[in-house]
């Protein structure tokens, strides 16, 4: 017996928004209409999908399994969508991507939404794991990745590489320095990022390279928590130099023996490159690539 393609799709959307009244709000129909698709399709096959409270709903572990089909069938379902939809020179759509940092790819993304003001463009922050976990699992169309990748399940296109700096809250002892040396973060209170993050990993590599002990004064998610826990004096933070910013609350300080790099590379699965709005914006990176190095 075939599966009700209506049924998938209250399914999905419960579980991608994690309510029923969020699905019935995105798929226009009523909450009664989607719990009973979903209550239906669970009937069907003698399962169940969702773990059920007044406040919350919950994957189940088939639940769970489910949901990664359904992502790749609504992903080919929209490819299919587009491509239909050529002649209307994107005109509508939306497009979305997974970043560890922002930063790299808004200008790319302005002159995007500026050629193509109807299309939706969704921007997902986390570090390079959770992003590449958004890309694979098809809930987003890019993913900024803040390593090199050499992976052939993936299209990639390096946008750049940049040095490390730490940086100290101006109240820090470091602070009227010019540079530190690895060894000046021996046994010093660190800031550090979630496991997955690609700077963490590359700071405690760095630094076990050398025999050096770290010492983590603190674990945040985020650069932005990262960087208010060195504001208000926790300990010393590390970030490449292209994500530090204007804050004048921090000084930046270079790592004059710190031979790695944070290289930026930007991401896709090989089958949805081909959808029209995909491969447009991959072409208009390509074309800032290419001016910018003339």
């Amino acid at each position: 017996m075939s599966v009700s393609h209506a049924q998938l799709k209250a399914f999905h959307a419960v579980a991608q928004h994690g309510s029923f009244t969020v699905a019935a709000q995105k798929l226009f129909l009523t909450q009664p209409a989607i719990s009973d698709q979903v209550r239906k399709l669970e009937e069907r096959y003698g399962v169940m999908l969702f773990h059920r409270n007044k406040r919350s709903v919950k994957l189940t572990d088939l639940g769970e399994r489910l949901l990664g089909i359904t992502q790749r069938l609504f992903a080919v379902e929209m490819e299919a969508q587009e491509l239909l939809q050529d002649s209307q020179a994107l005109q509508t759509g939306s497009l979305t991507l997974a970043v560890d940092a922002p930063v790299h790819v808004l200008p790319q993304i302005a002159r995007f939404c500026e050629r193509y003001p109807g299309i939706t463009v969704k921007i997902e922050t986390g570090n390079t794991d959770e992003s590449l976990h958004r890309l694979f699992n098809y809930q987003a169309d890019l993913a900024l990745l803040g390593r090199d990748v050499s992976d052939d399940r993936l299209l990639s296109i390096p946008l750049r590489s940049d040095p490390f700096v730490a940086f100290v809250a101006l109240s820090h002892p470091w602070a009227s320095r010019a540079s530190i040396t690895l060894a000046d973060l021996h046994d010093t209170p660190l800031v550090l990022r979630e496991p997955g993050s690609v700077t963490r990993q590359i700071v405690e590599e760095e630094m076990n390279r050398l025999g050096l002990k770290i010492r983590p004064a603190i674990q945040v998610e985020g650069r932005e928590a990262a960087r208010e826990a060195v504001v208000v004096g926790i300990g010393v933070g590390v970030v490449s130099a292209a994500e530090f910013g204007a804050d004048s609350r921090v000084i930046a300080l270079p790592i004059l023996d710190c031979t790695r790099r944070m290289t930026e590379t930007l991401v896709c699965l090989p089958e949805q490159s081909s959808r029209r709005v995909v491969a447009t914006f991959l072409e208009m990176v390509n074309e800032g690539l290419a001016s910018s190095s003339l």
